[in-house]
């Protein structure tokens, strides 16, 4: 630890050469051996705590300078060096990786004018569009607070009662939510940003990642078993790809929207619950996005990293979005709280120009200097720094109205776009309707006693208006999957249970597209 030599690092000092013999208090080496360990881990992240990260760069493919002076999209084939972070959402950090649940996908792009994050998912929609839902949302999706269990019917229950959310369960429970791994995925940013110009002009935006490795999706019956044979199964595949130089890579698309087309569209930009057609909103490729390196430590990379939608650069700005204003708030705040006030300053995070930031000063383990003898006020007589690009003000910016306590309410336009994904995307996908009914009354049967019916039967009217004959059918075979656990008749014969191959997974999508045809997406992304 104080880098003097240590002469037999596995022994220790004790009275008497024998196991019997008493250890001393004075035996520094084994005093820190043992002091360390017990701080060896950090707090873990309340979501996307199992995770894994690499290496890679984006790419500009096409000219985008007309919607954004963003410095690191200025010039066809301009490269930048960028860190990313893949998780699972619900999870605890050592759970299994193929279950079913939403992706993330963290970006931290080193621009040269400082660090820009991209925080997005795997699916297209969002489960709230109030930010004061998301700690019940967390909440329900974790393990019960008496058992520690998983709780299906506090999960239920809390959509039936938030049937926004309706949108983003019927991707949970399609074949999307099971992906093979994290290569074969298309991400999506969720929530409405800008492009912003030097001259105050903008336009809103979301981004696309269409994966070039095929969408590839396992079954329940595969992800289970895949869980329970290698729960690390996608951190490895991932690993394991880029070191075998097979570098996976995305195509980026930014989907724009005018702000005076915005403004009276008949769906809210900033809902995180809906999408946008692409045939009023196209998709304009502009980027590349590919991993070629592996970190070097999985903790000091992997573990540390930290990123947050507040980390912009010009060029890039945040909306009136209720979940990224949010966002922009939770993700900073648990950073300090698992890496300490100076999280910024660990390598894996550090800027690759050192910032000069005079006013954040101090706090436990700060590693950059400190900036010596620098006074830590502004402006002040005894430095000189120049002024940084200043941007027009947006005219978005200029609010005016009455402060109100406000929570968005359900109402019949959020069942349309769920509707299409049912009878129009997932109709035209062999087997996808049957594998999403299979997949909810799977995780629904196991909601019975207290209260046990009451729950369901408000999860099939939910779904009753998405569509009717969904909402029967989910019923139907919840039912009687309860019933047949009530006879002891359901049998679990895991033997019978096949894996595919990547080429070609069994009712799984296979180098198709994860999106909502029709409603926000076409489906040759032409």
């Amino acid at each position: 630890m104080n880098g003097a030599p240590v002469l037999k690092p596995a022994s220790t000092q004790r009275i008497g050469n024998q196991l019997r013999a008493t250890l001393l208090l004075q035996d520094i080496n084994l005093l820190e051996l043992i002091q360390h360990i017990t701080h060896e881990r950090i707090p873990e992240r309340v979501v996307h705590a199992r995770g894994t990260s690499a290496h890679g760069y984006f790419e500009v493919t096409d000219d985008i300078s007309d919607v954004t002076s963003a410095a690191f999209l200025n010039r066809v084939g301009k490269q930048t060096d960028l860190f990313c972070r893949f998780s699972t959402v619900a999870g605890r950090a050592e759970s299994a990786e193929t279950v079913r649940d939403t992706r993330g996908f963290a970006f931290k792009m080193f621009t040269e004018e400082g660090n820009l994050d991209w925080l997005f998912l795997s699916t297209p929609v969002f489960p709230i569009r109030d930010g004061a839902k998301f700690p019940s949302f967390t909440h329900a999706t974790k393990k019960n607070p008496r058992s520690g269990l998983p709780d299906h019917k506090a999960f239920w229950d809390y959509f039936t009662h938030n049937q926004e959310g309706i949108h983003f369960l019927m991707f949970l429970f399609s074949d999307r939510a099971t992906p093979v791994d994290f290569q074969h995925a298309d991400i999506f940013s969720i929530n409405t940003y800008k492009f912003t110009k030097s001259d105050g002009s903008f336009t809103y935006v979301k981004i696309h990642l269409k994966t070039n490795q095929g969408v590839k999706n396992f079954t329940q019956d595969e992800a289970n078993q895949k869980a329970g044979v290698d729960p690390d199964f996608q951190t490895r595949s991932l690993y394991e790809d880029i070191e075998n130089q097979k570098y996976p890579t995305w195509d980026v698309f930014a989907q724009i929207i005018d702000p005076v087309k915005a403004e009276n569209y008949h769906i809210n930009i900033f809902d995180a619950t809906k999408t946008f057609p692409f045939s009023e909103f196209p998709l304009r490729k502009f980027g590349k996005i590919t991993l070629n390196r592996n970190v070097d430590n999985f903790f000091a990379e992997q573990e540390q990293s930290a990123f947050s939608p507040t980390n912009l650069v010009p060029g890039w700005a945040l909306t009136p979005d209720p979940i990224i204003q949010t966002r922009a708030l939770a993700y900073a705040d648990t950073q300090r709280y698992r890496l300490g006030a100076n999280f910024v300053q660990l390598p894996v995070n550090a800027p690759y120009k050192k910032p000069f930031t005079p006013l954040i000063r101090d706090g436990a383990a700060t590693i950059n200097g400190n900036f010596g003898g620098t006074q830590n006020y502004f402006p002040s007589s005894f430095y000189n720094v120049g002024a940084a690009t200043q941007y027009a003000q947006p005219d978005e910016e200029q609010f005016q109205g009455t402060v109100v306590n406000f929570e968005s309410q359900v109402v019949d336009a959020d069942y349309v776009q769920p509707r299409i994904f049912w009878e129009k995307t997932l109709a035209e996908e062999p087997g996808q309707q049957d594998n999403l009914i299979s997949n909810v009354a799977g995780h629904l049967s196991s909601v019975t006693g207290d209260m046990g019916l009451q729950v369901r039967q408000a999860v099939y009217a939910m779904f009753g208006k998405v569509n009717s004959d969904l909402g029967k059918r989910i019923e139907t075979s919840t039912e009687a999957l309860i019933k047949q656990n009530e006879t002891g008749t359901v049998t679990k014969d895991l033997n019978n249970i096949k894996i595919s191959k990547q080429n070609g997974v069994k009712n799984g999508i296979v180098n198709g597209n994860s999106h909502n045809s029709g409603m926000f997406a076409h489906k040759n992304w032409n």
